[in-house]
C-alpha cells in the first residue's frame, strides 16, 4: 500500500507539480514580473548589492526597532536559515547524481526567475502585513492574498499547504539529512541523533521569532563562511577540472547526459525537472515561505526589504549551489557509484582534496539543517495561526502543531530519504500555485511600489509612512501596513 502511494506521489511530482506545467508557471511568472518591474532587480543590481552588503552586519540598537519587529538582517538570516540547508549540499548532489551536470544550468535559470519573484513576494508581504493578537508584526502570502485580493479561501489553502509543507521540507528533510550524515561519519545510532535534535529544536522553538532570529543570526553567517572557505580550498585543488565542468553544465542542459560510469543517463526534460525542483527547494522563491519571515522586519519601505529577497536567492543559489555543484562535478564522483548516497557523495568530494574534508559536509549539514528546521517551524506556526486567528483554541492549535513538529523532527531522523523528498516536493509545489497566482494578480501593486522606491532608493522614509495609496484592499480586516 505504501509503495503504491509513493509511486502515485512520485508520478504527480514528475508529471504535474514539477513537470512541464510547473516549469511554465514558475519561469512564466518570473518573466511576467520581470516585465512588470522593468527588470529593476537586474538593471539596478548595484543598488541591491550596495544596500544589502553595506548593512549586512549592522546591528541596530533594540530601542531603534519597532515594537514586535526584528532587524532586516535578522529577517534575512531567518529566511536564509530556511533556504541555506540540505538543498545546498544534499539537494545539489541529488540533482547532479540523477539529472547530470546539466541540472545545474536549470537550477541557475530557476534562480534568475527566483530573484525577481522573491523581490516581488517580499515586497507584497511587507506592504500587506498586519499585527496579531500578541501585537507581533505578521505577514506572508496568506495576508496579501486575503487583504489584497479578498480571496480568503485561497489564503486558507496556502496556509494549509504551508503548515503541511513544514513537516516535509522543514522538519523531515532537514532532520533526515543531518542524522544520516552524522551517522555515516561518526556511527551514532539514528534514534539517538533524533532524540538530541528534537530536544534542541524544542528548546529553541518555544521562544518564538525573537529567539529563532537570534539563533539564526549567529548560525547562518558562521555556517556560510565555514562552508564557502572549505569549498574554495577544494576548488583550488580541482582548478584544472573547472573549465570542463562548466562546459558540461551548459552542454548537458540541452543534450542530456549519456550513461557513463555508474551514471544511468538523463534526458533534457529530466535534468530540467530535477534542476528546477531542487532550485526551488533551496531558494524557495515562488513558494511564499520566506516572505513570512521578511514581513517581521523593521524597514522604511516594502521594496527595500524586497532587495533582501533578491540578495537571498543570489547568495543561496548562484553562489552556494554553484560552488557545491562544481565541487561534486570536478570530483567525478557523481558518475562513479550509483549506490552512493547524496550526503556521502558530497562528503567524499570534499575528502578527496583536503584532509578530514568529509567532516566539512557533516558540520555544514548539522549547522544548515538545524537552522532550516527552526526557521521552517516559524513559517508553519504563522500558517496555523492564520487558519485559527480570532477563534477559541488558537493558542492550543499552535501548541499542538509545535509538539507535532518536534515529533516529526525525530521521525525524519529515522525515515526513508526517498519518501521524505517526494513528500517535500509535493507540498512545495502545492504552496507555489496559490502564491504565484497572487503575484500575477497583484502585479499592478508591485509595479507601483517598485517605481516609488527606485525613484530615490537612498532616501530613508520616516517610520510609519503610509503606502496605502499604492495598494488595493479587498479585505480591510486588521491594521494597515506599517
Amino acid at each position: 500500500m505504501f509503495d503504491q502511494f509513493m509511486s502515485l506521489l512520485a508520478a504527480l511530482n514528475a508529471n504535474v507539480l514539477w513537470g512541464i506545467p510547473m516549469v511554465v508557471l514558475m519561469i512564466g511568472t518570473g518573466a511576467f514580473l520581470l516585465v512588470v518591474t522593468r527588470g529593476v532587480v537586474f538593471a539596478r543590481f548595484n543598488v541591491v548589492m550596495r544596500y544589502t552588503t553595506k548593512t549586512l552586519f549592522r546591528r541596530p540598537d533594540k530601542s531603534e526597532l519597532e515594537q514586535g519587529a526584528i532587524s532586516p538582517f535578522q529577517a534575512v538570516c531567518t529566511a536564509l536559515a530556511a533556504t541555506l540547508g540540505t538543498g545546498n549540499i544534499v539537494g545539489v548532489a541529488l540533482a547532479v547524481a540523477t539529472g547530470g551536470p546539466g541540472a545545474i544550468f536549470w537550477l541557475w535559470l530557476s534562480a534568475l526567475a527566483g530573484m525577481v519573484i522573491k523581490f516581488c513576494e517580499v515586497t507584497l508581504s511587507v506592504a500587506y502585513r498586519t499585527r496579531n493578537e500578541r501585537d507581533e508584526i505578521v505577514g506572508g502570502p496568506m495576508y496579501y492574498i486575503s487583504r489584497g485580493l479578498g480571496l480568503k479561501w485561497l489564503a486558507a489553502l496556502f496556509a494549509t499547504f504551508g503548515f503541511l509543507a513544514s513537516f516535509g521540507i522543514g522538519a523531515s528533510v532537514q532532520a533526515n539529512s543531518l542524522a544520516v550524515s552524522v551517522n555515516e561519519t561518526f556511527g551514532i545510532p539514528l534514534p539517538a541523533i533524533g532524540a538530541v535534535v528534537a530536544l534542541l529544536a524544542g528548546l529553541v522553538l518555544i521562544g518564538g521569532i525573537k529567539r529563532i532570529s537570534q539563533i539564526t543570526e549567529l548560525l547562518v553567517p558562521f555556517a556560510a563562511i565555514f562552508y564557502l572557505v572549505c569549498a574554495a580550498i577544494v576548488l583550488v585543488f580541482n582548478a584544472a577540472e573547472i573549465p570542463a565542468a562548466i562546459a558540461m553544465i551548459f552542454r548537458d542542459a540541452f543534450t542530456g547526459t549519456a550513461a557513463t560510469g555508474g551514471f544511468l543517463g538523463a534526458t533534457v526534460m529530466y535534468a530540467c525537472r530535477v534542476g528546477m525542483s531542487r532550485g526551488v527547494f533551496t531558494h524557495e522563491a515562488g513558494m511564499g515561505s520566506a516572505p513570512i519571515a521578511h514581513a517581521s522586519a523593521d524597514t522604511d519601505h516594502p521594496a527595500r526589504q524586497g532587495l533582501w529577497g533578491t540578495f537571498e536567492v543570489f547568495f543561496d543559489s548562484i553562489v552556494m549551489c554553484t560552488i557545491t555543484g562544481l565541487v561534486i562535478i570536478t570530483s567525478g564522483l557523481w558518475c562513479a557509484d550509483p549506490m552512493m548516497s547524496e550526503g556521502a557523495m558530497s562528503s567524499a568530494a570534499f575528502g578527496q582534496s583536503i584532509p578530514g574534508g568529509q567532516y566539512v559536509v557533516t558540520v555544514g549539514l548539522m549547522l544548515f539543517a538545524f537552522a532550516t528546521l527552526i526557521a521552517w517551524y516559524y513559517y508553519g506556526e504563522k500558517c496555523v495561526e492564520y487558519l485559527f486567528r480570532g477563534r477559541r483554541g488558537s493558542r492550543v492549535a499552535v501548541r499542538v502543531y509545535q509538539v507535532a513538529y518536534v515529533a516529526m523532527v525525530f521521525a525524519g531522523c529515522v525515515a526513508n530519504l526517498d519518501a521524505v523528498w517526494e513528500f517535500a516536493d509535493f507540498f512545495n509545489g502545492l504552496m507555489a500555485i496559490p502564491n504565484l497566482i497572487a503575484l500575477i494578480a497583484l502585479s499592478p501593486v508591485i509595479r507601483r511600489l517598485s517605481r516609488d522606491f527606485f525613484r530615490d532608493p537612498d532616501r530613508v522614509r520616516p517610520r510609519g509612512t503610509d503606502y496605502r495609496n499604492l495598494l488595493t484592499f479587498r479585505d480591510e480586516e486588521g491594521a494597515g501596513p506599517r
